[in-house]
C-alpha cells in the first residue's frame, strides 16, 4: 500500500528536484513495521522574484507493508531548505517522529 498523504497529491506526482536519505539500512523496527527508507524530498513549485523559491519538502518512509509520502514543511524557505530541514531532523530526534507519524498512517488506511 503506497499512501500520499497530501490534500492535493499531483503536487508530487513527478520526480522530485532533490532527496535527502535520512536511512536507507533496511533492518530498522517500529512495531510490526520493517523501515527500509527514510527521505526528505524537495520540490521546488514557483519562484517570486522578491521571495524567492516555494519549497515543497516531503517525508517520505518506506516500511516492508507499504510508504508513506506526506508534507514536511513548505513555504519560501530561502537557499538550501532541503539541507537545513535534514539538520534539523539529525540533530532533534525528529526522525523517529516522521517514522511514528508514517506508521499510525499506514495502520489507520489499513483498516
Amino acid at each position: 500500500m503506497d499512501i500520499v498523504d497530501l490534500h492535493d497529491p499531483s503536487r508530487v506526482d513527478r520526480s522530485p528536484d532533490a532527496v535527502d536519505v535520512l536511512l536507507s539500512s533496511g533492518n530498522f523496527l517500529q512495531d510490526e513495521f520493517t523501515i527500509t527508507t527514510v527521505e526528505l524530498r524537495l520540490y521546488t513549485e514557483r519562484t517570486d522574484e522578491r521571495l524567492g523559491d516555494f519549497s515543497l519538502i516531503t517525508s517520505f518512509v518506506e516500511t516492508d507493508l507499504g510508504s508513506v509520502e506526506m508534507i514536511y514543511d513548505e513555504g519560501f524557505r530561502g537557499e538550501n531548505p532541503l539541507l537545513r530541514a535534514t539538520e534539523f531532523l539529525r540533530s532533534n530526534l525528529g526522525i523517529s517522529g516522521l517514522i511514528l507519524r508514517s506508521v499510525i498512517i499506514l495502520r489507520e488506511k489499513s483498516k
